[in-house]
Order: structure tokens, then sequence, then C-alpha cells
């Protein structure tokens, strides 16, 4: 297994999506602005919905690199950090699922 990583793919994005290369999907979405960005984030999550569902695992794998993408170009145009995402997760798991879904029901 290679070391990239999540906080990898965060800097790649940022570089590429302020670079302004019109070669660059990354800079075409940062210029497209968030509304296409998330567009695009929910395609890609209905796509992997529909592989999981299919039982397609290479498709799954292809999509789900597709979502975990278009997710961080979201949080990148909203200026915030996986590892933000990464410590909720973290706090979440200091108590139970049920537990912790029920506080936020309240």
């Amino acid at each position: 297994m290679s070391g990239f990583s999540l906080t990898d793919l965060e800097k790649i994005i940022a570089e590429r999506g302020r670079s302004g290369d019109p070669q660059s999907w990354t800079a075409k979405l940062f210029a497209s602005g968030t509304d296409k960005a998330a567009q695009k984030l929910g395609e890609e999550a209905v796509e992997t919905v529909i592989a999981a569902v299919r039982g397609d695992r290479d498709g799954l794998v292809s999509e789900s690199a597709d979502l975990v993408y278009h997710w961080l170009v979201v949080l990148a145009l909203a200026d915030v950090p996986v590892a933000d995402v990464l410590a909720e997760l973290e706090r979440r798991t200091a108590r139970s699922g049920i537990a912790e879904k029920a506080a936020r029901d309240e």
C-alpha cells in the first residue's frame, strides 16, 4: 500500500485549483465555483451507490475515488481543511454511533 493520503490529495487539489491552468479539471472546477463542484459531488455519490448496489467492485473503487476527489474540491472551495472533518470524526468516536446520532437530532 502506498503512503498517499487524503492530505496529499488535498494539497494537490489546492495547488491545481488555484493554478488557473486551462488544461486542469481541478482549476476548471474551482473557476466554476461551489455550485458546480457540489453538483459533481452529488453525481459521483449517486454513481458510487449504483456501483455498490450492482456489486461492481471495480466500479465502486473508481467511483469512490471520484467521490473523494470531488468532496475534497468542495471542502477546498469552502475553505474547510480535511483535518477539520477528521477531527469531527475522531470526536464522534468517543461515543457509540447511536448515542452520537441521537445527540445530533436533539
